[in-house]
């Protein structure tokens, strides 16, 4: 099953839920959760109740937790996690939103994760909100999220730092870092909170999928609006027809300056290219040439094909369909190295964890970073993969 998340209205972490427990997740299924984290010194409850945002009905997720004065540091959140009852799997995403929260808190402080003190989404109500939110993703088997670009307002808001503008500075620093699309909010104030925007850049992709819609779940935001304060939560199957469809686009190249060739497939992938490659081939005249080759959805046919015209010397390109393909499922997760937070990606067959690897760009800048080889960091991440794919097959 896959899942689109529409947020005309922005997206919070008791927002998420609420689309989750709206679409069938059931609320007793999430006090689980909560009770497998142990929180014994923490006085919590989580109601769920229909509400009217305007002319539309939605499903209000109240998660309220007594506690004292809290200090949090990502060690401590990542502690708390990774001890309690919940699968390898949970937990890992969990972790992995909370590492997202932390590298930008980092960054907008000019300190490092570690250092970070977690204030408004250090509370437990926040922890509610991600781990329910991993797990109930989970529960209701959705291998895949899209989402819809992001609605971003303008303003100010107090927090423990004092006042700061909206867009809240560690909420554009999680959309950055996934490229995420915006587009302004109905009005001004905050509709994108930091929590929600850590959840999407973890588990969201920012594009809408061909599908065959079989449920909706509407969560509600807190505050009223002149709008339905509300995010719809799509849930349905892939839609076989045309989102599987591959082409290739080849053309043969004898006169262009073979050091273009990587500027050239840098930007094919950055448009949407599956795969590019050079095969080195004989042409008229006896010259020496160059098999120029991209694999791709037919949806992005006539984009790369305008690439090809426009960057190299070619004066045409072929197109052959190879009707679908089958695709193993992948995921992308943090891990923690010597050098620093890296991602890897996971691949799954029959909803279990097979092969992890490192991502080379991550290990690439990393390795700048730290002034190391790459090779030495990208081993470094190859073990911490190995590790995390081994927790995942035995949970």
């Amino acid at each position: 099953m896959i899942g689109y998340l529409d947020i005309p209205s922005g997206i919070s972490g008791d927002m998420f839920l609420g689309c989750l427990v709206d679409a069938g997740w059931p609320i007793d299924n999430l006090r689980r959760v909560i009770t497998a984290m142990k929180l014994h010194a923490t006085e919590w409850s989580v109601e769920a109740r229909p509400v009217m945002k305007g002319s539309m009905r939605a499903t209000l997720l109240d998660v309220q937790a007594a506690e004292g004065h809290f200090h949090r540091h990502l060690a401590d959140i990542r502690l708390m996690i990774e001890s309690s009852d919940l699968s390898a799997a949970i937990k890992a995403r969990a972790v992995a939103v909370f590492q997202r929260l932390a590298n930008a808190e980092a960054k907008v402080h000019g300190s490092t994760p570690e250092a970070i003190h977690f204030h408004e989404v250090g509370g437990v109500d926040a922890i509610i909100d991600i781990v329910g939110t991993a797990a109930g993703l989970a529960e209701l088997g959705i291998d895949k999220l899209y989402a819809s670009p992001v609605p971003l307002g303008a303003g100010w808001a107090p927090t423990q730092h004092g006042q700061i503008p909206l867009p809240g500075p560690a909420t554009l620093e999680l959309l950055a870092g996934v490229g995420a699309p915006t587009r302004p909010a109905p009005g001004p104030g905050e509709w994108v909170t930091p929590t929600g925007a850590a959840l999407l850049a973890e588990f969201a992709t920012f594009e809408q999928p061909p599908m065959s819609i079989q449920k909706i779940g509407i969560g509600a935001g807190r505050k009223d609006a002149a709008w339905p304060n509300i995010a719809r939560l799509w849930l349905g199957q892939p839609n076989r027809e045309g989102q599987g469809t591959m082409v290739q686009l080849q053309t043969n190249i004898d006169d262009m300056n073979p050091q273009l060739f990587a500027a050239v497939a840098e930007k094919l992938m950055e448009a949407g290219a599956s795969d590019v490659w050079l095969t080195p081939i004989q042409m008229k005249k006896n010259r020496p040439g160059v098999l120029f080759s991209v694999l791709a959805k037919a949806a992005k046919e006539m984009d790369l094909a305008n690439i090809i015209l426009r960057e190299t010397t070619t004066l045409g390109v072929r197109v052959q369909s190879f009707g679908h393909r089958h695709e193993a499922k992948r995921e992308i997760q943090s891990v923690q190295t010597a050098y620093g937070p890296l991602h890897v990606k996971l691949k799954y067959i029959d909803g279990k964890a097979i092969g992890a690897m490192p991502e080379y760009e991550d290990c690439k800048a990393m390795a700048a970073q730290n002034n190391v080889a790459v090779r030495v960091v990208w081993e470094a991440c190859f073990v911490a993969a190995q590790e995390l794919l081994g927790k995942l097959t035995k949970s």
